[in-house]
């Protein structure tokens, strides 16, 4: 055989994935010919930004035309056709008085207050066909070499992500090395979408938000209820085993406790704003930490009663910018998994890593088999701003936590300057069955917050010495992990978690009083039964069963009755019969005690 023609080899090379730097030049460039098509659709459109973004890319507009999804598949063909044309990006350099006459000749205001940001005097642009944009590149040699892509969605995004700022207009799109990559990821969008948090929640009537309320202030309706308070059972038997002791704090408290925290400074900007009584000021409280800090220092304390574990849910409020609310991933109200650990230096590692245990037995329970353990780190040009100013007391903590993962055999990735302000912490990224990626749980360190509170224990020589504190969350918030459950199990709860366990489903109106006896019997056993006793058909009902994700219908006919026996269908579809009731309870009780993940049979 022959060599191949250039024209072969270059579809096979471009044929090849991308290295992730590749891939993100590429991205970026779609969002230039994104940019470029709009602008020559849409005249008067004038630019913001467009970055590579994770597995694709964006950009803002300020238009004149209000886009709308039947927009995507137009501004799409134009965008192949710049692709098809193969123009070169050629890069230019200018000087900042040469850019802004530039920009100011076309109008882009926008693009201006960008270049009145830029510190150097030399600006770079990149021309391909009769588009041009302010950009520090990189890009590919000409848009020939941009590969699949798909435009996705249409949103709103504040200027510079300031909600004073205007509201432009952001296209999403996607953008991959293969036209396998690109079709496995809408296949995984599609899944995602059927698995939102959102939609699920309202089917189901987990919960709701309403306006009159507020916005990220989530009602939890009484199937959301019943998960909250199945999880925060599992917390309290689970810290109750490890030596915690259950406190409760007030919502409000007065300035004074945050600016002595040191709260105030640091997350001011994330508090809702203060109330006055009496010439006081309060605020909502935004942690909890403070307050247990104050429940330590309420009596004296020993070597004897470290290490002291102080469990509470409470009920926390940040102000979250309304651009940044979504669903129950980012509320303005959330109850919050919190403990606080006060134990001496020679107990750090054991407890620190039994935060790390416990946070390991929950992703058993579960099924989270993806997790990263992210041990975030303080940056030594943020010391007094960002951070506590102690160095030495950064450097000796850091170690204790290396130290302790290490000993501890707990897999993780650092991060610098990501700590929190007092102390270093492990963040817990896990993913969802679909591949999502959540943050859910973190474990921090606080070696300064303790001494401005005066908190004190006298050692084993009678000496007074301040205890270091490990602030824990492992299941989070209920907002946060309710979402991330819902999207996981796809709404589908194991049937410990799930709201209705069974559902008895009657043929006929002839069985109704012996089917409200067996509901009644279910519920005495601690089973959530409900009867479905509507004057329907049973492949109604069944239906309905299905579609609201209960785990077990029972279908009772009159022949059933005489048999003493139920009829069973499982949600899968699965059917069994003849089953005593006893049995059923047993089984049922079996696999919520064993928290499985599977049913029974």
């Amino acid at each position: 055989m022959g060599e191949p023609s250039k024209t072969a080899a270059s579809e096979n090379a471009r044929a090849c994935a991308l290295s992730g730097a590749e891939l993100e030049t590429m991205r970026h460039s779609t969002a230039h010919v994104l940019a470029q098509a709009v602008v020559a659709l849409f005249p008067g459109t004038k630019l913001g930004i467009g970055p590579a973004i994770e597995n694709g890319f964006y950009y803002d507009f300020d238009c004149p035309h209000h886009f709308v999804p039947e927009d995507l598949p137009r501004i799409e063909e134009r965008m192949r056709q710049i692709v098809a044309e193969g123009q070169p990006f050629l890069r230019r350099q200018a000087s900042k008085a040469e850019a802004h006459e530039l920009l100011s000749r076309a109008g882009e205001k926008l693009k201006l207050e960008l270049l009145a940001d830029l510190k150097d005097d030399a600006v770079t642009f990149y021309d391909n066909g009769p588009f041009t944009d302010m950009c520090r590149g990189p890009h590919v040699a000409d848009t020939g070499q941009i590969r699949h892509f798909k435009l996705t969605s249409i949103a709103g995004a504040y200027w510079r992500g300031d909600e004073k700022r205007p509201m432009l207009q952001r296209l999403y799109g996607i953008a991959f090395s293969t036209a396998e990559e690109l079709e496995a990821h809408l296949k995984l969008q599609e899944e995602a979408a059927k698995r939102d948090h959102r939609r699920l929640g309202k089917s189901l009537g987990i919960f709701f938000f309403d306006e009159d309320v507020g916005p990220g202030l989530p009602l939890w309706l009484p199937n959301g209820a019943v998960i909250i308070e199945e999880l925060e059972s599992l917390a309290k038997s689970t810290e109750a085993a490890a030596g915690y002791l259950r406190v409760k704090t007030p919502h409000i408290c007065k300035e004074s406790m945050y600016l002595r925290s040191g709260h105030l400074p640091y997350y001011q900007d994330s508090m809702f704003p203060p109330m006055e009584f009496e010439g006081v000021k309060y605020y909502l409280k935004p942690m909890n930490c403070p307050h247990h800090h104050k429940i330590f220092a309420s009596e004296l304390r020993s070597y004897r009663d470290l290490p002291l574990r102080l469990a509470e849910y409470g009920t926390c409020y940040r102000y979250e910018q309304s651009g940044e609310l979504f669903g129950l991933m980012r509320v303005r109200s959330m109850q919050m998994n919190d403990a606080h650990i006060y134990c001496g230096v020679e107990q750090f590692e054991e407890e620190f890593l039994a935060v790390c245990r416990m946070y390991l037995e929950y992703f058993r329970i579960f099924g989270i088999d993806k997790y990263v353990m992210r041990l975030s780190l303080h940056g030594a040009e943020g010391l007094g701003k960002k951070y506590v100013n102690e160095p030495e007391l950064w450097k000796r903590t850091e170690e204790m936590v290396l130290r302790a993962v290490k000993h501890g055999g707990i897999e993780y990735v650092s991060v610098p300057n990501e700590a929190a302000f007092y102390g270093p912490k492990i963040d817990v990224q896990v993913w969802s069955a679909i591949g999502k990626e959540f943050t859910l749980a973190t474990n921090q360190v606080d070696f300064a917050v303790p001494r401005r509170f005066e908190l004190t224990y006298r050692n084993r020589e009678g000496r007074e010495e301040t205890p270091l504190c490990i602030h824990r969350a492992p299941l989070g918030t209920h907002e946060r992990f309710v979402g991330f459950l819902l999207e996981h199990y796809a709404g589908v709860f194991p049937l410990w978690l799930s709201p209705v366990q069974v559902k008895i489903l009657t043929v006929s109106m002839q069985v109704i009083e012996p089917a409200a006896r067996l509901a009644k019997s279910l519920e005495s056993a601690g089973l959530r039964a409900r009867l479905d006793a509507r004057d329907e058909k049973v492949g109604a009902k069944v239906r309905d069963a299905t579609m609201e994700k209960v785990p077990y219908m029972v279908v009772l006919g009159p022949k059933d009755v005489v048999a003493g026996a139920l009829s069973v269908r499982l949600r899968d579809g699965r059917q069994v019969g003849g089953v005593k009731e006893d049995e059923f309870v047993a089984r049922l009780k079996r696999e919520i005690s064993e928290k499985r993940a599977t049913p029974s049979w």
